[in-house]
Formats: C-alpha cells, sequence, structure tokens
C-alpha cells in the first residue's frame, strides 16, 4: 500500500482548530512534504502553533477565524481537497460552564463546514474527503470493549456535563447523513483520551506530568478508580491518514485509540511519578459531577477497513512525553488559569 503522506502529496488539506495540540501534530507531519499545502483555521484559543517554526513552512498557512462564521470559513475552506473538522470547545470545566457556547460551536460550525464543503463538491471541485471529528463521550459513563455501532449515550437532559457528546453524536448523524443524501465522502471519527507533547489545555497526563515535574501534588478525582484507555498523538496522526486516505473509510465512524493502554486514573498518575523520578504525592478532592467511569475502545473495524495499528504503548509514550515537557522546561504553558474540573479527562 502506498504510504499516505505519498497519496496526499499535491492536495491541499484544510483543518478547522488546526492550531490545537491534534491538529498542529498532523499539519507538522503532513508539511513535511513541502507539495502538500496547509491551511489552519483556528481562533486561537488554544494556541500550540504561534512562535513555531511550523507558521515559517511556506506550504503552512494560519488563518484565524471561528467556524462559526460561515463566511470567513468560506474563504479558508476554498480549494481544499481533504478537511479535517476538529474545532470545538475542549474541556470538561468549559463545557460545564459555557453549554449553550459548547453546543453552537458544534453544531453551527459543523453545519457551516459540511454545507461549504457540499457546495464546492457540487460544483465539482475535487473534494476527496471531510473528516468530522467526534468523541469517546459519546458511549456515556460506562463504555467497555466498546464497538462503532454500539449504543451511544445521550445523558440527562439538563446535565451540562453531557453537553459536549450531545452536540458531536449530532455531528456524526450530520455527517453521515451528507453522505447518504449528497454522496460527499465524510467520516466521523472517535478519539479515546489523546496524550502526548506539546498537549496543553486540559487532559489528566498534560496535568499529571507538569505537577510531577514541578514536585507539587497531583490531584486526582475521588478514589481515582476511572478507567481510561489512552492513545499517544502519533498513533492518532496516523489514524487520521489513514481516513484522509483510504477509501474504504467514506461513510463510516471510526473509533481511534489504544485498549492495550488501560489502566485507572491513579495507576496512571503513580506511573508518572515512578517515570519522572518525582517526589510529588498523589491528592484526591471529592467530585461530585458525573464523570466518565469506563472507557475502553473496541478499534476492530479501523484494523479491518483501515489498517490502523497503534504501535506506542502507555510506557513508551509516557516516558516520550515526560521527556519533552522536562527538555521544555515544563511545556512552557502557564497553569495559572488551569482549572482541577478539566483534568482527569481527555480525547
Amino acid at each position: 500500500m502506498t504510504h499516505p503522506l505519498s497519496q496526499l502529496s499535491g492536495t491541499t488539506v484544510a483543518i478547522t482548530g488546526g492550531a490545537g495540540f491534534i491538529g498542529s501534530m498532523l499539519a507538522a507531519r503532513l508539511s513535511d512534504d513541502p507539495a502538500t499545502q496547509v491551511v489552519l483555521f483556528d481562533n486561537l484559543h488554544h494556541d500550540v502553533v504561534t512562535d513555531t517554526p511550523l507558521l515559517h513552512r511556506p506550504n503552512v498557512k494560519l488563518v484565524r477565524g471561528d467556524v462559526r462564521d460561515r463566511a470567513a470559513l468560506s474563504t479558508a475552506l476554498r480549494g481544499a481537497n481533504h478537511i479535517l473538522h476538529m474545532a470545538s470547545i475542549a474541556g470538561v470545566d468549559t463545557v460545564m460552564k459555557q453549554p449553550v457556547l459548547t453546543m453552537q460551536v458544534s453544531l453551527q460550525g459543523t453545519m457551516n463546514v459540511l454545507e461549504i464543503a457540499q457546495e464546492m463538491f457540487a460544483a465539482g471541485e475535487p473534494v476527496a474527503r471531510v473528516v468530522d471529528f467526534s468523541t469517546s463521550e459519546v458511549f456515556g459513563r460506562y463504555a467497555f470493549n466498546v464497538a462503532e455501532a454500539d449504543a451511544t449515550s445521550l445523558g440527562a437532559v439538563g446535565e451540562a456535563r453531557w453537553t459536549y457528546a450531545v452536540a458531536k453524536l449530532a455531528t456524526e448523524h450530520l455527517a453521515c447523513n451528507y453522505w447518504k443524501q449528497y454522496g460527499l465522502p465524510t467520516v466521523s471519527i472517535r478519539p479515546f483520551n489523546i496524550y502526548g507533547p506539546q498537549q496543553v489545555g486540559t487532559g489528566a497526563i498534560h496535568h499529571f506530568v507538569r505537577k510531577a515535574l514541578l514536585g507539587e501534588p497531583l490531584i486526582i478525582h475521588n478514589d481515582g478508580s476511572q478507567i481510561r484507555s489512552w492513545c499517544y498523538i502519533d498513533d492518532i496522526i496516523d489514524g487520521l491518514l489513514l481516513v484522509l486516505t483510504q477509501p474504504q473509510a467514506v461513510g463510516h465512524s471510526f473509533n481511534i485509540g489504544n485498549p492495550r493502554s488501560t489502566v485507572t486514573i491513579h495507576q496512571l498518575a503513580r506511573d508518572i511519578v515512578r517515570l519522572a523520578g518525582s517526589k510529588s504525592v498523589l491528592q484526591s478532592i471529592k467530585w461530585d459531577f458525573p464523570d466518565v467511569e469506563l472507557r475502553v475502545p473496541d478499534i476492530s473495524k479501523a484494523r479491518k477497513l483501515l489498517g490502523f495499528e497503534p504501535l506506542v504503548d502507555l510506557e513508551d509514550g509516557l516516558a516520550r512525553t515526560i521527556a519533552w515537557y522536562r527538555a521544555a522546561g515544563h511545556g512552557g504553558v502557564d497553569l495559572t488559569n488551569w482549572t482541577q474540573t478539566g483534568g482527569q479527562h481527555g480525547g
């Protein structure tokens, strides 16, 4: 099979939310080929790219804007052969504080992307793929070995914790129906707890590594028995490249994660302290809000249709992540506005 990067050579790839963690890492991989043009559309709320070498590459363009602004979005997407729609409100704490904004960004933003892509497609422009970024949160509080066809959970009406998942599930339906009704080549992916170097914002591993390197307490919600499967950034980038290039991906949703890297939050914190050589202690706080207690994906569909296989196990991924933050002086990210309520979740 021809390598996905070779298949994308000479095309234009547009990424909404492209200045964030996953989008920027994908852009870096894509733009290693000078023949591939990369357009990043982002409001820079979670900014990983400013003042980095990525923006100095001649084949990378950053357009600042909001996905709810259809005119600005249309200008950025015109001419793109592949569109990855990653823009969304990130972090459980932010979702709970701003549930209306969360739904606006997901629903209006995704509708704008799909309408613009469909207009381009109908006009004969070579739109090869539109990728909708969903979430593993659509499976609700308890999700063990869940496959794409398994029942999803909408959560209790009025509970802001599930606003993000409800909106993302709706965008999956939108993307699938644009394929069914119009033939627009759409795909949805459900990432499961992504981590790695350069992650900003929320996420348990981001929080734990930063705190461990500073020798500060690692904060755990309740007893830390929540179970997660963690997927290293390189593995999800590999999955995205396959989704962008494999014809059999069109019209499907895919779980992208690493079920081999499954641990409790408490054990995750202990592993990070050990690997960092830290003297940090683990500190539990009471968490009275709804939480995901168990989240482990079945990735057999991605294996079968895409040839996807996560390669980086948790111990290796954590070691790489810790090494990066240590070399970067703990990542250079200001923790003063970080809130504990976002710290146990990721992906």
